[in-house]
């Protein structure tokens, strides 16, 4: 329905539950910019000062809008502002406003940030959430609070260092929600390389870049009404963030070379493992687009700081090398080796000791050995600069050479160990030390770590 000055009037078709006690409007641009106000029964937004939240910019009326509560969520009411009042890119007369949603007073940017006490919710009291494994406080204090978010539509951020488990805890968020039948698309953000990610994500029309001799669907095409898991979001480009957020806030995107705007049903998981909100303050990462995806944020403890996990999840592993491997039902592990693994810092965390188990089961099977033994499991150690002295240095060769040579060893034995910690994986290994993919492979290829083709 659209009045006289163009205006849309909405409201959800469908109210949702009541939302969240905590409720807060958060200023991200304009000379207030960083004040913040609770949302209590209602809020009144403008330059005079009987408003709850001045805002000193002139593009902003003396009485500009109010927000108040409602049984859908909270609900937006213009006051017949001059530059109007939009929720995203809609000028709105009443509509309601979600946890994360970006409002926009005049030129002032607010969003509605969704704070709940941790103290509502209690750890859970399973030790798993789906095929996530954590009988420790912090796993079951994040299963408690993903256990109550899975059946909603609310965003997650996923924060944690590499190999904690965000994507096993995604794909159990996906599982277990209403949305469980449809597709879980992932993209990973860091991997795809930037001219494409575009396309991987919204998909693009034929002819529209040198390549696409065919039209494509993009992930919030095929993903229908299910979710779309963006891994590493922290890697998205800045020029590209915006048109994610628009996804966020209006559903709505178009394919690359496209004109026809389509809908997107999708709930949106994301992980990354930078801390976003520094990427914030460098203006590598959008502010409104983080508050979007924050809804409900979940930190990820690396295994370091759960060492009571760690042989739940041995057990784990263990158990699911003996289903896949016959010989691998005649490895067992004695507790010295069980207590030797729980003493270790595991820098990969879940994937690193689970890759390292892996490699030691098939070996101990292959040998028919019946017990996994220290000497079995490689656990990386850090070398010590102190390793060199008493190294045995030819007198033939010429410092440049002798340093050429030490450097290659350096190179093969780091990229090994890379490699190993991601299990093969190219593209999360770049990652993780930060340099480019290509030369990752090239020098794999070079130390012998990775077959020619």
């Amino acid at each position: 329905m659209t009045d006289q000055q163009g205006q849309i009037a909405t409201r959800a078709a469908n109210p949702g539950p009541a939302a969240p006690e905590d409720l807060f409007l958060v200023v991200l641009s304009g000379n207030a910019r960083g004040r913040r106000i609770k949302v209590g029964g209602s809020l009144k937004v403008g330059t005079a000062s009987d408003n709850d939240l001045i805002l000193p910019d002139d593009t902003v009326s003396r009485h500009h809008c109010e927000l108040s509560r409602a049984p859908s969520g909270i609900l937006v009411r213009d006051l017949d502002s001059t530059n109007y009042t939009r929720i995203g890119r809609s000028k709105v007369r009443e509509a309601t406003l979600e946890p994360g949603a970006t409002l926009t007073v005049g030129d002032v940017e607010l969003v509605l940030r969704a704070e709940p006490k941790s103290v509502e919710v209690l750890p859970s009291e399973n030790d798993r959430f789906g095929d996530a494994i954590g009988p420790s406080l912090a796993m079951r204090s994040a299963f408690g609070v993903l256990e109550r978010i899975a059946p909603s539509d609310a965003s997650v951020l996923l924060l944690g260092e590499t190999g904690t488990g965000k994507d096993v805890l995604a794909r159990a968020v996906h599982q277990k929600s209403p949305r469980s039948a449809q597709p879980f698309i992932v993209v990973d953000c860091g991997a795809v390389s930037y001219n494409l990610i575009e396309s991987e994500l919204f998909g693009h029309e034929r002819g529209a870049f040198t390549g696409a001799v065919n039209a494509r669907q993009g992930a919030f095409e095929t993903a229908r009404r299910g979710t779309v898991f963006l891994d590493e979001v922290g890697e998205l480009p800045l020029d590209v963030q915006p048109k994610l957020l628009r996804v966020l806030e209006s559903g709505e995107f178009r394919r690359v070379g496209g004109n026809k705007p389509l809908q997107s049903e999708a709930r949106i998981l994301a992980a990354t493992k930078r801390d976003l909100k520094a990427e914030v303050e460098r203006g590598k990462f959008r502010e409104d687009l983080y508050f979007r995806l924050a809804v409900v944020p979940i930190t990820v403890p690396p295994l370091r700081q759960r060492r009571e996990d760690i042989p739940h999840l041995v057990e784990h592993f263990l158990a699911e090398a003996r289903k896949k491997d016959p010989n691998a039902t005649r490895v067992g592990l004695s507790d010295e080796t069980v207590a030797a693994l729980s003493a270790h810092d595991w820098p990969g965390n879940v994937r690193e000791l689970r890759n390292v188990l892996a490699r030691a089961i098939y070996m101990a099977a292959a040998n028919g050995d019946g017990e996994l033994g220290l000497v079995d499991v490689p656990l990386a150690a850090p070398v010590s600069a102190a390793a060199t002295v008493g190294r045995h240095f030819d007198e033939s060769k010429s410092y440049r050479e002798t340093r050429a040579a030490y450097e290659a060893e350096f190179e093969k034995a780091y990229v090994s160990w890379l490699l190993g910690r991601h299990g093969g994986n190219i593209s999360a290994a770049a990652r993780a030390a930060r340099m480019d993919r290509k030369h990752l492979y090239d020098l794999a290829r070079k130390h012998g770590l990775r077959e020619k083709s």
